[in-house]
């Protein structure tokens, strides 16, 4: 079965929630100014602009990626049916601007390049560069220039597709010629160290290029980057296949290689007929191992932004989990494979992550977004600023607000309709025209009206996996008999029907596989978070200039009830409605529950481990969590608190994260400490070093020299190491994010003759 989409021009949103959060987009997006966006791309052209760059990742290395978002949003808003005249006026001005501003900046040079980045020694290019030699600093050198060139080329690709900006295409194409000259220099070594640092999707941003230029050059760049030593361990599907790699790095990797199924699969390319079915099985296959092995109830996944083992969700829940660009990332992918199989587990995935992961990722006052949510209890969410971060969620925050109602409705071969979300919406379309009406969460019936058919409708109706019991249709006020196919319901329709579709909502509640007592719950669509009050709402600064919540408060994580097989048979008898908050009885304490994704103020709870009888006295760990470094994975290194020094000294990001030192280097983080406590130095190795050197030095103090020993039959393996007294003599106090912390130098080494064993994932300080 294949499907299409219905374009975002056709639906109109209609519900209250979503056109409160399109607005506050709209007022962002309107407030933002495109010259400034676009200073560092005429600085690097030798023009001149009366504009300043914007502050946080725009007066850095990774400069111009918010551009690449920002532009496709214009073209979004713009094609919005429920955008106002007057500011679909502004937005096309503003997206006319930008696509002129880089040409100019593009006749500057004559290969095709614009560059939007703070310039490195060796030029506007050197980033490129400096990442096919491997010199990856991202303070000096390179952060992800290619990460960035992906959203520039695919913000161009959507100003030309969705707004028909001519300007942009021809700016696009001579940036895609660019590349195909750049990468016809690789070899199998230089592709292989450029595709080990964060490209984003390129090979998708160029399939999608070639589609509308249909120049072969532009296809064969895109074959560069399909990553395929990455898809074989995909369609391998084996135990931990996607541990410890950069979630938001490889779901891109995976939309591209989907792109490249649909652009060219069964068409004529270099002389015969591709077959590219390959790549829509690692997509498949990808998918399902994401959200099998990997995916909260929330529709999120990852912590610290990397996937850990296979069903390991307990144990990674802390204050940094679900980066919204995965979710974000993943709704496009879930998006096109139902298209391409009709299968409803994607919808009924795109449902799920779209309610709780990305409504729920908005500000409602302030219109502001989240860069992760917590799915530990106890912290809150942290939403950016709107002129001085810019992170990569900011800008898929944008695109995400800009296109709501686009995965509402879609369409059939033989002219038949699918809903499968329920939003009150419009639909309009040169061959129908209906209104679906839907108090989404807080009612179970959904009102869908065909206003104009030229001929009878067979319309499909999603069966959600959360109404499996009692679905049903009353059509023009008659009940009609109810048979499922494929997981909907179908109903013929001429204009002028309306059909109630029934999804009967209820509590249920899902566990995590690594903690089979550890529960959270959903009503209808809704996944629920408890109310944890606004007690010392602090926030911290993590990676470069990201911000999320520092303390954990919370009582207990605990709930005590009689039986906690009769709560789980039926949750719902436990839950008593208040408006739209449900009040937990029959537990030991009560608790105030209501929609996750309208939490935005307060400490929060998902999830909670049920345990049965009178509550027991907790033992809480003595141990609290100082401080973390991620080695190899710059962002998390080169912050104003680690400031990473380092001399040769590689960091790897494809195979998992770690960092080393070649012979004669090293490579050191501030990291902080408590004095008046006991401080411990956690640091995570391979077993396959065994035999190696490695020499660590605190406050200069050796804590450990000599050679990796490990014979416990793990792959990865943490040492601990008591920091003494000796060396909290060269404490120093330090200002990062606005805080004033006690640092001490952490150093790593070989014994200078030889490389040294890889520091792997995490180094943490704790204190006891």
């Amino acid at each position: 079965m294949k499907l299409h989409t219905i374009p975002l021009k056709n639906v109109t949103i209609k519900d209250a929630y979503s056109r409160n959060a399109f607005k506050k987009e709209r007022a962002y997006l309107l407030s933002i100014e495109e010259g400034r966006l676009l200073a560092g791309f005429y600085e690097n052209a030798g023009l001149s602009t009366p504009y300043a760059r914007y502050g946080g990742w725009e007066t850095s290395l990774i400069a111009g990626h918010t551009l690449g978002h920002y532009m496709t949003a214009l073209a979004q808003a713009a094609v919005n049916p429920a955008t106002p005249g007057a500011d679909r006026d502004a937005f096309l001005q503003k997206a006319e601007k930008i696509a002129e501003g880089l040409y100019e900046c593009q006749k500057q040079g004559e290969s095709g390049f614009i560059w939007g980045a703070l310039p490195v020694e060796g030029g506007a290019e050197a980033q490129f560069d400096n990442v096919e030699a491997g010199r990856t600093d991202i303070t000096r050198e390179a952060w992800v220039p290619w990460y960035t060139m992906h959203k520039l080329i695919a913000g161009l690709c959507d100003l030309y597709i969705l707004a028909g900006i001519g300007r942009a295409k021809a700016v696009a194409s001579a940036l895609g010629d660019w590349v195909f000259r750049r990468v016809s220099r690789w070899d199998g070594e230089t592709q292989k160290r450029v595709l080990s640092v964060e490209y984003g999707g390129m090979n998708d941003c160029l399939y999608t290029l070639y589609g509308i230029t249909g120049r072969a050059e532009h296809a064969l760049a895109a074959h560069a980057f399909d990553e395929e030593a990455l898809f074989d361990v995909i369609l391998a599907a084996g135990k931990d296949n996607l541990k410890d790699r950069h979630a938001n790095t490889t779901i891109p990797k995976v939309l591209g290689a989907l792109n490249r199924y649909l652009t060219l699969h069964g068409k004529v390319f270099g002389g015969g007929t591709v077959d590219a079915s390959r790549y829509l099985e690692v997509a498949k296959t990808f998918w399902d191992t994401v959200v099998s092995r990997h995916t909260y109830i929330t529709g999120g996944n990852s912590e610290w932004e990397h996937f850990g083992p296979d069903y390991i969700l307990d144990g990674e829940r802390t204050n940094c989990n679900c980066e919204t660009c995965n979710v974000y990332n993943m709704l496009k992918l879930s998006r096109l494979l139902f298209t391409l199989t009709g299968d409803k587990k994607y919808t009924d995935f795109y449902e799920n992550a779209y309610v709780n992961s990305i409504l729920s990722s908005q500000n409602p006052e302030t219109g502001m977004t989240t860069s992760s949510q917590p799915m530990a209890s106890g912290f809150f969410k942290v939403f950016g600023e709107p002129y001085s971060k810019f992170w990569c969620c900011t800008g898929s925050g944008m695109e995400s607000f800009t296109k709501l109602g686009d995965s509402i409705y879609y369409g059939g071969e033989q002219g038949e309709l699918y809903v499968e979300l329920y939003f009150s919406s419009r639909l309009e379309t040169d061959a129908v025209s209906a209104e679906m009406e839907e108090d989404f969460p807080f009612s179970d019936t959904a009102t869908f009206t065909l206003i104009r058919a030229a001929k009878p409708l067979k319309v499909y109706f999603r069966v959600p996996a959360w109404a499996k019991r009692g679905a049903h249709i009353v059509k023009n006020g008659q009940s009609e008999a109810v048979s499922e196919e494929n997981g909907h319901i179908a109903a013929e329709l001429r204009a002028g029907d309306t059909i109630r579709v029934r999804l009967p909502e209820r509590i249920t509640a899902e566990n995590l596989p690594d903690a089979k007592n550890c529960y959270a719950f959903r009503y209808g669509p809704a996944v629920l978070s408890a109310d944890l009050g606004k007690e010392a709402m602090t926030e911290t600064v993590t990676g470069v200039d990201v911000t999320i919540p520092e303390r954990k408060i919370v009582a207990t994580e605990r709930l005590y009830f009689p039986s906690v097989q009769a709560f789980l048979e039926d949750p719902s008898a436990f839950f008593q409605k208040d408006g739209e908050d449900f009040l937990l009885t029959g537990a030991d304490i009560p608790l105030r529950f209501s929609p996750h994704f309208k939490r935005y103020k307060e400490r929060y709870g998902i999830y909670w481990y049920l345990e049965e009888g009178e509550r027991r006295p907790e033992t809480f760990d003595s141990r609290e969590l100082v401080d973390t470094v991620q080695p190899g994975y710059g962002q998390y290194e080169n912050d104003a608190l680690h400031a990473m020094r380092a001399e040769n000294a590689p960091g790897v990001t494809d195979d998992g994260t770690y960092r080393f030192a070649r012979a004669g280097g090293w490579f050191a983080y501030d990291m902080a400490v408590l004095p008046a406590r006991q401080n411990v130095l956690s640091v995570r190795l391979r077993a396959e070093d065994n035999g190696k050197p490695l020499k660590i030095t605190v406050g200069g103090i050796v804590l450990f020299e000599g050679r990796l020993l490990y014979t416990q039959g793990e792959a990865e393996y943490v040492r601990e190491f008591l920091i003494p007294e000796e060396s909290l003599e060269e404490v120093r106090e330090k200002e990062a994010g606005g805080k004033t912390r006690c640092v001490l130098p952490v150093r790593f080494e070989g014994n200078g003759e030889e490389d040294s064993a890889r520091v792997c994932s995490f180094v943490r300080i704790f204190a006891q």
